[in-house]
């Protein structure tokens, strides 16, 4: 089943915690901290994936985290980062969060931070000074951020087949693509678009995508309107495709009303009218005269007549695509900035026998979760300020 929405629960890795190291060796009974720093958590990172055709993968992948950082040890050893996990996604896949997009991923291999993995706690010999010389607590790593996601797909195709139900839409991407979509004689027999590749003589390819039929009222949402237009956005051409056994006039206005409804610049793409069915209607009339339609094709998908000369005169009259642009660094090509929120204005400290909260102190569920999340056990003394008490899950 072709899947173009997913929602997805993305976090963050947890950073290492510090260490609370005394330097000990022979002849050494007395060192100084020797508390190495814990590693940042590992990254979500969501990077657009030219061998993906939809959002099936994450259907049942909804909750995605990356791993913690490595704690510090003695001997000033730092732990390692933790792994940044990567998200696969199709080219073409939209990112919002809280209903707004973020960004864009319209071109292989661009790449989007989705979830920020959380900051490796100091050592005890980071916090070694002039009036504190042997620091007894350690820096607690910092949680990653976690959020909810929604991934949205748009299709990306050099054209795009229109047209009413049971028009012949995916006959003729069947006899023109290397796709084979299923062809029925009734209408909605599409249920989910479908890409084919068209192949020239010498060597050319263009990608075309056959979109489920569409009705009046699509965009207003109708049948899975929206849902089915919206594919349509990224197609340079589109190729209406009118049943030639009925008026073809009426059938164009009926589809380029709701293009034009729909809105999102589908009214001002170039058209490409194609009159299937010429078997039952040896000479279709049409009488629309608009700057839009660059060519008129007959055709019949039953008989293949009039195939051939469509096919080449695609790659002549869909518009060139823009140069593909893309790296291993590569950004999406809209994305939104926003601003690091402010640090935390406390810290918890590990120190012997429990921890310590320095700064101001949290609301008891903060405090609580952070002492989940670092591992505190029933019985844990904890210090806020001049007061004491045991950690109680």
């Amino acid at each position: 089943m072709f899947n173009d929405r997913a929602q997805i629960h993305v976090k963050g890795g947890r950073g290492g915690d510090g260490a609370l190291s005394f330097r000990r060796e022979k002849y050494v009974p007395k060192g100084g901290p020797d508390g190495g720093d814990g590693g940042d958590g590992g990254d979500v990172v969501a990077v657009a994936d030219p061998g993906l055709r939809d959002l099936s993968s994450l259907k049942r992948r909804r909750r995605i985290a990356a791993p913690r950082g490595v704690s510090g040890r003695g001997a000033r050893k730092h732990g390692a980062g933790g792994e940044d996990v990567e998200v696969h996604v199709p080219v073409g896949t939209q990112v919002f969060d809280g209903g707004e997009l973020v960004a864009d991923l319209a071109h292989p291999a661009a790449r989007v931070l989705l979830a920020r993995g959380g900051r490796g706690g100091r050592g005890n010999a980071r916090f070694v000074s002039s009036t504190r010389q042997v620091p007894r607590f350690a820096e607690v790593g910092m949680p990653g951020e976690e959020r909810d996601v929604e991934l949205h797909l748009k299709l990306l195709a050099d054209a795009a087949l229109v047209g009413l139900p049971n028009a012949g839409k995916s006959s003729l991407l069947s006899r023109i693509s290397n796709a084979r979509p299923k062809v029925a004689d009734y209408p909605f027999t599409t249920l989910a678009p479908v890409l084919g590749t068209v192949d020239a003589p010498d060597g050319r390819q263009l990608v075309v995508a056959d979109v489920p039929g569409l009705i009046e009222g699509a965009s207003e949402g109708v049948g899975l309107g929206h849902e089915f237009l919206a594919h349509l956005e990224r197609a340079r051409s589109l190729v209406h495709v009118i049943d030639a056994s009925t008026p073809a006039d009426e059938q164009w206005r009926t589809i380029d009303a709701e293009l034009a409804a729909y809105g999102a610049g589908l009214d001002r793409l170039p058209q490409i009218v194609v009159l299937n069915k010429i078997d039952l209607e040896p000479d279709p009339a049409f009488g629309i005269a608009d700057d839009r339609i660059a060519a008129v094709f007959r055709v019949s998908c039953a008989t293949g007549a009039g195939i051939d000369e469509l096919r080449l005169a695609l790659f002549r009259l869909v518009p060139e695509a823009p140069p593909l642009t893309g790296g291993e660094d590569s950004v999406a090509d809209f994305l939104v900035y926003r601003p690091q929120p402010p640090p935390r204005p406390w810290s918890l400290l590990r120190v012997e026998g429990g921890f310590r909260v320095l700064g101001e102190p949290p609301s008891e569920e903060e405090l609580e979760r952070a002492l989940r999340e670092a591992g505190a056990r029933r019985g844990a003394s904890v210090e806020v300020g001049e007061e004491s008490f045991e950690f109680v899950p």
